[in-house]
């Protein structure tokens, strides 16, 4: 009941890019609407009317899920023999450790966890830097230029 795309086809585009945290509010109540938007990709669905303190409630307990799943996956294996170590925040070759900044290591551990999509320098810098970042963009050039030295063969 958006305008111009509905709720469903908004998550279904979202779900094909992002992991982001989405909780359906809806005035669509029928259980099979309820099926649909978690199948489709919603974290939570919430039906109108609702209490505002609920409401808070599921917020609270999807960011903490979301929060636990980042730390289920304590490797990430790449190809070339690359292993990404989530826990200690190191990257080896092979089991070899290779000598990576905590900066470098936030790069690809993010580009690692979303493989087909393509980010521009603002939107790495928040998601490495955090939005609070006042320098310029192109510093993230050089973090990629230095981490690529260190991890191409």
């Amino acid at each position: 009941m958006l305008p111009g795309m509905s709720g469903e086809e908004t998550c279904k585009q979202l779900r094909t890019s992002s992991r982001v945290n989405i909780i359906m509010l809806t005035a669509k109540s029928a259980e099979q609407d309820k099926i649909e938007g978690l199948y489709l990709g919603a974290d939570d669905y919430v039906t109108k009317p609702f209490s505002p303190k609920e409401l808070v409630a599921r917020v609270a307990a999807v960011l903490r899920r979301s929060s636990e799943g980042e730390l289920l996956a304590e490797q990430i294996h790449l190809p070339d023999g690359l292993t990404l170590d989530n826990r200690t925040k190191e990257i080896r070759r092979n089991g070899e450790k290779l000598g990576v900044t905590p900066t470098e290591f936030k790069i690809l551990h993010t580009l690692a966890q979303y493989p087909k999509r393509t980010f521009s320098r603002a939107e790495l810098i928040e998601k490495v830097f955090g939005y609070e970042f006042g320098g310029d963009e192109r510093v993230i050039d050089t973090h990629i230029k230095n981490l690529r030295r260190k991890i191409e063969t």
